[in-house]
């Protein structure tokens, strides 16, 4: 199946997704449970890629399923986490991968993941075009930045290992993804830890130069992309409740995915940090990622199994865990 076809089955196959359960009251004008507010974590700032939320607001879908939703930016897995669990967010967007790291190592572990947003991880080394980086070799002896927590840095070695790079030969640089674009641009980095939809903000930043991007799944191909996780009491005391607000976010997803164009529209409506374009141009891409030609939302225990073998071979993780440990699955979406 094609490209479109594969979006196509995956778009009709969320928006068949009925907007499960009722809240505790409802609203006696229209029938639908009453709203309560929940804070709503962004993966890494607010970019175009995160369109769908607003989508979902725009829609009407998360006011359909009982929620007034307050979206806020994130800043990566580790910071998500750690402000999901403190209880200052009831949702967060995080990379599933790096939220399995962190579960192995011990440092965060009151959460669990309900659903995936991208069946495939987006997670990428970006460059300009002409500065001497155009195949992973290429990244030897160079300055990379990272934002820490980020799946990238954690699975660095096993990457190189696989695409035949010397992972000791490169010099790390910490910065916020916001300013990573500005950065490559000005050249006081060669290279960066970005999302594959990231493309469009560098060349945005660079004036309209070509980026050159690196996907972690062309050495990685079995990692998820980015979730969304609860805290674990949030999942176990109300399941119904992660599974309206599931529906409501997989509709949304559903429908950028259907028209980037309108994306761009309502991103830019709420947010001014890139413009219509940008903004659709980093949904487009991300297309092929988020649908994986299943479901969206979709998460499949076999598959967790093997992203834990490959995390803790990599020993990005000291101790081999339970896909269950990580994952609710029978709250996620079922293919």
């Amino acid at each position: 199946m094609g490209r479109l076809g594969v979006a196509g089955a995956a778009v009709a196959a969320a928006l068949a997704l009925a907007t499960a359960g009722c809240g505790d009251t409802d609203d006696a004008d229209t029938g639908r449970p009453a709203a309560e507010k929940v804070t709503y974590l962004t993966g890494a700032g607010v970019q175009g890629r995160e369109a769908y939320v607003y989508m979902a607001i725009e829609k009407g879908y998360f006011a359909a399923a009982g929620f007034d939703v307050e979206v806020r930016p994130g800043n990566g897995t580790n910071q998500n986490l750690q402000l999901l669990q403190s209880g200052q967010a009831d949702f967060a967007v995080v990379d599933i991968t790096a939220a399995l790291i962190e579960y192995g190592r011990g440092t965060f572990t009151d959460f669990t993941v309900v659903s995936a947003l991208h069946q495939r991880n987006l997670s990428c080394i970006a460059a300009i075009a002409g500065k001497g980086i155009a195949q992973p070799r290429d990244l030897a002896g160079k300055k990379i930045g990272y934002l820490p927590g980020g799946v990238v840095k954690a699975l660095f070695d096993a990457y190189a290992g696989r695409a035949g790079l010397d992972a000791g030969a490169i010099e790390w640089v910490n910065m916020p993804a916001q300013q990573m674009p500005q950065n490559l641009a000005a050249g006081t980095i060669d290279a960066a830890t970005q999302l594959v939809v990231g493309a469009p903000a560098i060349e945005a930043a660079a004036k309209g130069q070509k980026a050159v991007v690196l996907p972690l799944s062309d050495h990685l191909p079995d990692l998820y992309g980015n979730g969304i996780a609860v805290g674990r009491a949030a999942a176990t005391d109300r399941p119904d409740r992660v599974r309206r607000f599931n529906d409501a976010v997989l509709k949304g997803l559903a429908d950028v995915i259907a028209d980037p164009a309108e994306a761009g529209r309502i991103y830019a409506k709420y947010q001014k940090i890139q413009p219509p374009a940008v903004a659709a141009a980093e949904v487009r891409l991300m297309v092929p990622y988020a649908t994986g030609g299943t479901a969206l939302g979709v998460l499949d225990e076999a598959r967790m199994t093997r992203n834990v073998e490959l995390v803790h071979s990599a020993g990005a993780m000291p101790k081999v865990v339970e896909p269950a440990d990580v994952v609710s699955f029978d709250l996620a979406p079922k293919g």
